[in-house]
């Protein structure tokens, strides 16, 4: 890091977009390093000259026109994704393993102009498919191009929802919009100047893209990008790169990285800032992470369709076992589950709505969603949750994520809070399984220590300290491991289908 003052995020908010941030960035430190990943470093005047050269092959066929990208994290996605826009272009982000089926259907309705990959696609054998060695041709071919991006309500960047429920929802940004998620990312998870990141999330998930291309543009700072999540391999370069903002995320990367039996022996006081989100925290994970490191997990709340939207800070405060205080000019609001029209008062769970200048203006050609998630200038997030008097919030469960058993509302937060305060638990979903008598049984799958010989009597007799009964697993799964989506969150959807399948 080159300053002992944070940066005042506000400062972002005034760029015209995200790439007049960068080129800013890199005439004042052409030098420092930008990007790197196991197949190249890349300076910011490396990467000022890759997107000149990125345009001059590419303008011509993409200004004013939709991108598509399908690139794992690295320094070549980056430099294709600013290229886009640099070049005038829309980029659209998505995960790199998408299936066939589905990625041609999203092509069939996005019809881009461009298709850009890091491997072939089966639903596109036409794509552009780039790696290090083009970034590098790119860089020398000396070219003179100008940055053509577009500003203010100018269209910038489709990110899409809902891709685990069915086909994923998309959703446009415009360059204003982008900039008031990163400048309230900063204030979040305030930034000095040169900050080094390792991120995890994929860039092409909102959480991912805001704290792996939003934060280090924004901060004049650099990325370490992992070549894939290998909890030891990112501690290694969390010392050998001296990084001091890790990519964070849900809690399974947390868990899986105090789970490395050489933790203790390993030299990351260079680390700062741990982010955390994407799911719930349990307070044992906390707990755990701060007794082994010494430091803190600032936990956060947001969604594709409005990022971020709360978060702890050490400056506003910080309450493990809630996602914090809502973000500058972000509103939220606790209202009943029936309708959604009544405002409930301090401490009554309700689903939780939101507004700011950073929320979605709808999904694209598809008015029948927008008009469920956007009514009355509010973005309904689906998700229920609770304010306490000091503005703190704290996510209870999903709507869609509760069980109803015996008639009893069971939120699986609370019952993966009681796993989870056994010692020998690493890691815990809760999903109900459809039961004749019961409508549904509460079902628990656990992952324990290594060597640890945990029995279900003895996990059972650790739930009932604090769960009354009909909040009692009905069912444990001990299992290796638990599936993960490719964000990192915990596959709720595959566990539901296990569960039902062994009902």
């Amino acid at each position: 890091m080159t300053s002992t003052e944070f940066l005042d995020w506000r400062s972002v908010e005034t760029a015209e977009n995200l790439v007049a941030l960068f080129e800013e960035r890199a005439e004042q430190h052409p030098d420092r390093l930008l990007i790197a990943d196991a197949s190249i470093r890349m300076t910011w005047g490396d990467m000022a000259s890759a997107l000149r050269g990125f345009s001059a092959k590419y303008a011509d066929r993409i200004q004013d026109k939709d991108v598509a990208i399908f690139m794992r994290n690295s320094a070549s996605c980056l430099a294709a994704y600013l290229g886009v826009l640099f070049s005038g272009g829309r980029a659209a982000l998505f995960n790199a393993a998408m299936p066939k089926e589905s990625g041609a259907r999203l092509m069939a309705d996005l019809e881009p102009a461009l298709i850009i990959a890091d491997h072939v696609l089966e639903f596109a054998p036409d794509a552009a498919v780039i790696d290090a060695g083009d970034v590098k041709a790119w860089m020398d071919a000396k070219a003179t191009a100008k940055n053509q991006c577009g500003s203010g309500d100018g269209p910038s960047t489709y990110f899409f929802s809902g891709g685990t429920t069915g086909i994923p929802k998309r959703i446009l940004y415009s360059h204003q919009q982008i900039l008031a998620a990163g400048a309230r990312m900063q204030c979040g998870w305030p930034l000095y100047e040169g900050e080094i990141f390792l991120p995890i999330a994929p860039f092409s998930h909102i959480y991912g893209y805001l704290a792996g291309v939003c934060l280090p543009l924004q901060c004049g700072g650099g990325s370490i990008v992992p070549d894939g999540f290998h909890p030891a391999a990112v501690l290694d370069q969390i010392e050998g790169e001296k990084v001091t903002v890790l990519g964070g995320g849900p809690p399974a990367i947390y868990q899986a990285l105090m789970a490395d039996p050489k933790l203790d022996q390993r030299d990351i006081s260079s680390l700062r800032v741990c982010p955390g989100g994407g799911a719930s925290f349990p307070l044992e994970v906390h707990r755990r992470w701060k007794e082994l490191t010494g430091l803190t997990i600032y936990e956060g709340y947001g969604m594709t369709e409005m990022a971020p939207i709360s978060v702890n800070t050490a400056i506003s405060g910080n309450r493990p076992g809630t996602v914090g205080k809502p973000m500058p000019e972000t509103f939220v609001e606790i209202v009943d589950l029936e309708g959604g029209h009544r405002v409930l008062p301090t401490g009554e769970a309700g689903e939780i709505r939101i507004k700011g200048p950073h929320m979605m203006r709808g999904y694209c050609n598809n008015e029948s969603e927008t008009a469920l998630v956007l009514r009355d200038g509010w973005v309904y997030t689906g998700d229920i949750g609770v304010l306490d008097e000091d503005g703190f919030l704290t996510i209870t469960d999903r709507k869609k994520d509760m069980i109803l058993h015996k008639g009893f509302n069971v939120f699986p937060r609370e019952v993966e809070e009681a796993v989870f305060s056994h010692p020998a638990v690493t890691g815990v979903s809760v999903v109900g399984a459809p039961d004749e008598r019961a409508g549904e049984v509460v079902v628990a799958y656990v992952t324990v220590a290594g060597g640890s010989e945990l029995t279900e009597d003895a996990l059972r007799d650790t739930c009932s300290q604090y769960l009354v009964g009909y909040k009692m697993p009905g069912r444990i799964e001990f299992l290796d491991k638990l599936p993960l989506t490719p964000a990192g969150k915990v596959d709720r959807m595959a566990l539901r289908q296990r569960a039902r399948e062994s009902a």
